[in-house]
């Protein structure tokens, strides 16, 4: 999979009420990523309007003051019973 560009953290918007990151697509749109997503290893945000994709530098601990801001906390692993 090739994406269109790689973006920092810290360069995207963070809306606490939706725990949505974005970041200003070419075309217009925006891309948009999950801040739960994020946390369980996904770092791609798509744009909804186009097929464009970038990749989203972060660390996991770069989540903890974002979950702070929101008011949230980092979703629970969930056990596999085996």
């Amino acid at each position: 999979m090739s994406t269109y560009d790689q973006v920092e953290i810290e360069d995207m918007t963070f809306d606490p009420d939706t725990q949505i990151f974005s970041y200003p697509c070419p075309c217009g749109d925006k891309f948009q990523i999950f801040i739960d997503d994020m946390f369980d290893g996904e770092d791609v945000a798509v744009c909804p309007s186009c097929s464009l994709m970038i990749q989203v530098i972060f660390e996991k601990e770069d989540l903890v003051c974002y979950y702070d801001e929101a008011g949230a906390q980092p979703p629970e692993p969930i056990a596999v019973a085996a």
